[in-house]
């Protein structure tokens, strides 16, 4: 199965004002599902039940405590000439705190042989670019400072992913609470 690490974006308003953003935004890319915006903390790939049951322990032992992110800005990977991501950005705080738990995420997975991943952007993507679009400079900088509102991060999942025609499709298998 395949599977992945994240922290969901719930707050109805927050979604709601991404869906706008993506209605208005006037881009020709791939918009990424409003149920499915998240953080992907670490990605594992490919892993059996085995192995899943091992990542099953170790993400049971992470310790969090709740803590607010304010969601602001847009941007792109990797550049504006050839972007391939549209995603919004997170104030510096919420970055900094949604970093240390991709880092413990990390580290505690290297134990099951997992390689920790680059170096963790805190974003969302919103779109995903498939083919050349034109430069979206304009576009970007008009909304570089829009806000999208306030979420609390309390809790951590892990996530399949089924790849299908459609798209992906996502199902939780483990849900990680804040102490």
């Amino acid at each position: 199965m395949r599977v992945f690490v994240a922290i969901e974006i719930s707050e109805e308003e927050i979604l709601k004002k991404i869906q706008t953003f993506q209605k208005n935004v006037g881009i020709d890319a791939k918009p990424t599902k409003i149920d499915q915006i998240h953080f992907t903390l670490e990605f594992l790939g490919e892993i059996d039940q085995i192995k899943y049951e091992k990542v099953k322990d170790v993400m049971e032992k992470i310790s969090f405590s709740s803590f607010n992110i304010s969601l602001k800005g847009v941007g792109v990977f990797p550049n504006l000439k050839n972007p391939r991501v549209i995603w919004i950005g997170v104030d510096k705080n919420g970055a900094e705190k949604l970093i240390s738990i991709a880092n413990e995420v990390g580290i505690k997975l290297t134990v099951l042989g997992f390689e920790k991943e680059k170096k963790f952007k805190p974003h969302l993507t919103v779109f995903r670019v498939k083919k050349k679009i034109n430069d979206i400079s304009s576009i970007m900088k008009e909304y570089e400072t829009v806000e999208f509102g306030v979420q609390t991060i309390s809790k951590i999942k892990v996530k399949r992913s089924v790849l299908s025609p459609k798209g992906p499709e996502y199902s939780d298998l483990l849900e990680v609470n804040a102490k």
